[in-house]
């Protein structure tokens, strides 16, 4: 598993700055960092840069939630009635069951926790450093006072500092100060340092590190936080509620129960334990773990695909996506961004870059490279470089200077650069070809040329950027880049072809029912030339940023739903876009990379930053990130989202369906005084519910994906996790298998058997039926003879190990009588086997009947 994001873009474009660029960079700012003995020395004076908070004592929280488990209490109470009864191997196999069900409960807690830690661990972002001369890219905890701290566009700061360096400086302070509007900074400033945990929105800053860790603005606030409980999740809540009503109507039917009881018998510790053997029968405890063991280790085998859960709501709500918009460069294109063509308007002709250059296309190269940033983390712009050094004989990058920057703005966007050498000054610009040609001196005829050179390169796929450059002799800059004349020098023609995989991926999307939209900054003309190669559905329709934000808002509800392709969108266009898809009712996912997704992404339901080229903006503002940049991993996290949600679901109806013939086995012959009232105890009710828990949250937990799943239609995101229809196929099943389990109970009064035999026959019926509630239920459509063939390797496991302990308790004669059992004849053992089988096995029937009238 990779150890940080981006890590093979990253090592080529460092690797490409130490040739190129490091002088530019690092020698002009003047700035060597510390060496590895200050580094050292550092750390070892004022520590590293990890906000300490006050940790929690584990085993403490896990005796308190233990002590509050209503399950625990309820057994507690129970083992002190049988030590006070004088019962002491009943009470003290009950205090044994309370160690067991901790066990099982820590073991669980301990897999989920684990599980969250390695992708809170997975997360921490890393960032750039200048120690020794040269830049380093280290993990933020690494961070030293002293050290001098790189920050770009798109970064988060990591630690407290003050500027010595910045370029068109400005940082998003409001996760300190509220403030939505970004501040610009520099060295000069009269607030010049930088916080941990702001975030850059342009241009770049190198500080030298003044506080770490807890000691940052940042840390101290945490701090103060460090008791806010995290909130929890819809369908949390939702479980949370069910349990909670089940316990009230559980301790309502205990006190019935016990006055009824009490009345008749006058004995009060026999009275409480049918009570308490009943109130045990209601309580669902297993839910709740259920849940949390799902939701968490759900999450981390996402992480195992390269898919980082940051929220664990978001896999609640990967199941229910319906509308996926995504970004075309790096993510339906490779991002490789290789400059492929030229277009010189002096020379008047597109130009291979195989073939000998003109001048004229040198100067052109050149100026491209000097509109791009220094320190090149853009595709293009490392490409661009790449390309001046090997066709400009003179490299001039370590004389100039940067001494201004314009960074990527407008509409649509350009950018502009100015370095300076002593007397000489260079300003060049590059951006989108109709920003550029509205600012420049050009004749119609020169338009005309351009327009024609444009539409060719487009229509072949690919992304074209204008460039220009400007003569200006004041040193007083104009405010806005726009305010500059430019000269343009021609077009940029990059070619990133499509993944290889795209096609493959969009059908997958079709397939599961969700929509597709490409929302993209560029063209229309290159856009639809990627959309036709890779099958995209809809790219005859578009509509572009300007138009969209045009729109009132019931037209663009409406405009949203028939349109596929979006080009040329900025911030507010893809906010919009976003909006509107919500207000019609679907649950959308999004992918992006960039700061000026930051919005949208935060808006989006489903908000999916990309791992390697992604900004830590777009990290932090997205719910899902994508180690590898791989849009097939999003495919992997709906279909593991729709997995998990479906295994819980299967795990909650069975834990209903088998709950109601244990609460209603105890309750009726109890209340009705049949002749066996007291046909189950406590001990027996444990171990019913030490066989339910395994099953539910290990056996269907680990349940692969039904082979329909992704080609169903995504499911409703409703406020309740159960539907009439599911919940009442749970509740029907519950009654027949407590009919089976009652009319056994009645036939063996009928034939005559005394209390221990006819226990022993209804218990065995329960425990079959448990074994083939499960195999059934793991689909509510195939068959069981389809279902066994799904690969569950602790189905085995679990069922043999049911089987190998009930044959214990009905034959080793120490248990049997500690049971209260009797050893059962062929007959009885094929009448207990027999209906649990019967009673369980019916629905097959149902699912034939489904198969038949309904097709997926």
């Amino acid at each position: 598993m990779c150890k940080k994001f981006g890590v093979l873009l990253v090592k080529f474009v460092f690797s490409y700055k130490r040739q190129n660029t490091t002088s530019m960079s690092v020698e002009n700012f003047n700035i060597k960092g510390l060496s590895a003995a200050e580094v050292r020395a550092s750390r070892s004076k004022y520590g590293s840069n990890i906000i300490e908070y006050k940790k929690e004592n584990i085993l403490l929280k896990a005796i308190m939630n233990f002590l509050q488990d209503p399950m625990v209490i309820l057994l507690l109470v129970a083992s002190v009635i049988y030590f006070i009864s004088g019962k002491i191997s009943d009470g003290f196999f009950l205090a044994s069951a309370i160690l067991l069900i901790s066990l099982i409960s820590s073991y669980q807690n301990a897999r989920s926790r684990n599980a969250l830690q390695k992708l809170k661990d997975f997360t921490k972002p890393n960032c750039k450093v200048i120690r020794n001369g040269t830049i380093a890219e280290i993990k933020t905890e690494e961070l030293v006072i002293g050290d001098s701290l790189m920050v770009e566009e798109g970064t988060s700061i990591s630690a407290d500092g003050i500027i010595e360096h910045s370029n068109d400086f400005s940082v998003n302070e409001s996760i300190l100060t509220g403030e939505s509007l970004s501040v610009s900074k520099d060295k000069s400033s009269e607030n010049n340092f930088i916080f941990q945990g702001t975030t850059v929105t342009s241009g770049l800053a190198i500080a030298t590190i003044t506080a770490i860790g807890s000691n940052t603005k940042l840390g101290k606030i945490g701090k103060s936080l460090e008791n806010i409980k995290e909130e929890k999740t819809p369908l949390e809540i939702q479980i949370g509620n069910f349990v909670k009503k089940m316990a009230i109507v559980g301790a309502f039917i205990f006190l019935i129960v016990w006055s009824i009881n009490f009345y008749h018998s006058n004995n009060i510790f026999d009275s409480l334990l049918k009570a308490l053997t009943l109130a045990m029968s209601i309580l669902p405890e297993e839910i709740p773990i259920a849940f949390t063991t799902f939701m968490a280790l759900g999450a981390y085998k996402m992480f195992q695909n390269g898919i980082i859960v940051k929220q664990m709501k978001t896999v609640e709500t990967l199941g229910s996506a319906t509308v996926i918009c995504i970004d075309k460069t790096g993510t339906i294109t490779e991002n490789t961004m290789v400059l492929a063509k030229l277009f010189s308007l002096k020379s008047n002709k597109i130009t291979d870059l195989e073939t000998v250059l003109n001048e004229d296309e040198k100067v052109l190269i050149a100026t491209s490279m000097w509109a791009s940033e220094p320190i090149a983390f853009d595709p293009m712009e490392v490409a661009l470089h790449n390309v001046y050094a090997k066709v400009i004989e003179k490299d001039e990058r370590s004389h100039y200077k940067m001494i201004h920057e314009y960074p990527l703005s407008g509409k649509p966007p350009m950018m502009t650069h100015i370095f300076e050498k002593k007397d000489k000054t260079i300003i060049a610009a590059k951006g989108a070809p109709e920003a550029l040609l509205n600012i420049s001196k050009l004749s119609d005829s020169e338009k005309n040329q351009i327009q024609n050179a444009i539409k060719e390169l487009t229509n072949e796929g690919y992304r074209v950027l204008a460039v220009a450059d400007a003569n200006f002799e004041d040193k007083n800059f104009p405010k806005k880049q726009q305010e500059f004349q430019f000269n343009f020098k021609g077009l940029v023609a990059f070619y990133d072809p499509p993944k290889a995989n795209i096609n493959s991926v969009l059908q997958h999307f079709y397939k599961a029912g969700i929509s597709v939209k490409i929302i993209t900054g560029d063209n229309l003309e290159t856009t639809t030339s990627i959309a036709k190669q890779i099958g995209f559905v809809g790219y005859e329709n578009s509509i572009s940023g300007d138009e969209l934000m045009k729109l009132s808002d019931a037209k663009l509800k409406k405009r949203v739903s028939e349109t596929n392709l979006f080009t040329r969108m900025f911030p507010d266009a893809k906010l919009r876009i976003i909006n509107a898809l919500k207000s019609n009712s679907e649950i959308v996912a999004m992918t992006g990379d960039g700061v000026n997704d930051g919005p949208a992404l935060k808006a989006a339901h489903i908000g999916i930053a990309m791992g390697k080229k992604g900004t830590e903006i777009a990290k932090e503002a997205a719910s899902l990130i994508l180690i590898k940049d791989d849009l097939l991993n999003m495919v992997d996290a709906i279909a593991m989202g729709r997995k998990i949600y479906s295994n819980l679901k299967k795990a909650i109806q069975f834990i209903i369906s088998i709950h109601i013939p244990i609460i209603l086995t105890v309750f009726i012959p109890l209340v009705l005084g049949w002749i066996y009232p007291s046909i189950f105890s406590p001990i027996h009710i444990i171990f019913l519910e030490l066989i339910m828990g395994p099953t539910c949250s290990i056996v269907y937990e680990n349940e692969p994906m039904e082979k329909n799943t992704m080609s169903q239609k995504p499911r409703p995101f409703t406020n309740t996790f159960f539907n009439w229809k599911e919940l009442s196929t749970s509740i029907i099943q519950g009654l027949v298998i407590t009919i089976g389990t009652l009319f056994v109970y009645q036939y063996c009064v009928y034939l005559n058997y005394n209390e221990a035999i006819t226990r022993t026959i209804v218990f065995t019926c329960l425990v079959t039926a448990n074994i083939f509630l499960t195999l059934s239920n793991r689909s509510f459509y195939y068959s069981i003879f389809t279902t066994i063939q799904y690969k569950n390797n602790l189905i085995p496991i679990i069922t043999s190990i049911t089987v190998f302990i009930t044959a214990l308790l009905l034959y080793v004669p120490s248990l049997t009588k500690f049971f209260g059992f009797e050893h059962l004849n062929g007959f009885q053992l094929g009448l207990a086997i027999s209906v649990g089988f019967v009673v369980v096995i019916w629905y097959e029937v149902v699912k034939i009947w489904k198969r038949n009238t309904i097709k997926l």
